[in-house]
C-alpha cells in the first residue's frame, strides 16, 4: 500500500487499522518534519524532543483532523508551535554567545551527512541563523521546505501579506549578510 495521505487516513479511520496507519504516518514525515524543526531549534537533542512532542500531538488529535488543510500541512502547524513553545520554554536558559553558537553551527552542519558543507552554505546558514526567529521559519519553510505562502499561512496562522513581508525582508537580510561576508565564502 503506497504511503499516500488518504491510505494512511482511512488505515488510522478504522481503530483496527489505527496503528498500521500511524506507523505508516511517522514512517512517511518523520525525516522532513525532523529537518523543519531542526532548523528552527538548531539542537538535536531539542529536535528529538519536539518530534517526539508533535507525534504524540498528532496521535492525539488525528481523529480530529477535518482535512480542512493537507495532512502536512497539519502537521507541520503542530511541529512548529511545538518548536516555537520549546525555544519560548528554554529562553530562559543561559545563551551561547554568538561565537561560540556559530562554532558549534559550523561543526555541526560539517558532521552533517544530509548537509553540503562547502563553504557558500555554511555562511548561508548562519545568514539564515541570524534572522530573527520569525524570519527565519518563513524562510525554512519558503526557502528549504517549497511551501506555498497559502500553507505556511495556515501552517502558521497568518496573513499572506504578512508571510511575503517576512520572507522579502529575510531575504534581503540575507543578501545584506552575504555581501558582507563574502571573504567567507570565498575562502
Amino acid at each position: 500500500m503506497k504511503n499516500t495521505d488518504e491510505n494512511i487516513l482511512a488505515l488510522l479511520a478504522d481503530d483496527q487499522t489505527f496503528d498500521q496507519g500511524f506507523r505508516m504516518l511517522v514512517k512517511t514525515y518523520q525525516e522532513r518534519l525532523y529537518w523543519t524543526i531542526r532548523r528552527i531549534v538548531h539542537f538535536h537533542e531539542d529536535a528529538d524532543d519536539v518530534i517526539q512532542n508533535t507525534f504524540i500531538k498528532v496521535f492525539k488529535n488525528i481523529k480530529g483532523f477535518e482535512g480542512a488543510s493537507k495532512l502536512y500541512t497539519w502537521m507541520y502547524r503542530i511541529a512548529c508551535n511545538e518548536a516555537i513553545s520549546h525555544l519560548n520554554r528554554n529562553k530562559n536558559r543561559k545563551l551561547i554567545n554568538n561565537e561560540d553558537q556559530m562554532l558549534f553551527l559550523e561543526n555541526n552542519l560539517k558532521a552533517d551527512i544530509y548537509f553540503n558543507s562547502e563553504r557558500a552554505q555554511l555562511t548561508l546558514a548562519k545568514a539564515i541563523d541570524s534572522l530573527p526567529e520569525k524570519q527565519r521559519l518563513v524562510f525554512n519553510l519558503r526557502y528549504f521546505e517549497a511551501l506555498s505562502y497559502k500553507d505556511i499561512s495556515e501552517t502558521l496562522e497568518t496573513s499572506v501579506g504578512a508571510l511575503k513581508a517576512s520572507f522579502h525582508h529575510a531575504v534581503k537580510k540575507i543578501e545584506t549578510y552575504l555581501k558582507e561576508n563574502y571573504d567567507i565564502v570565498n575562502g
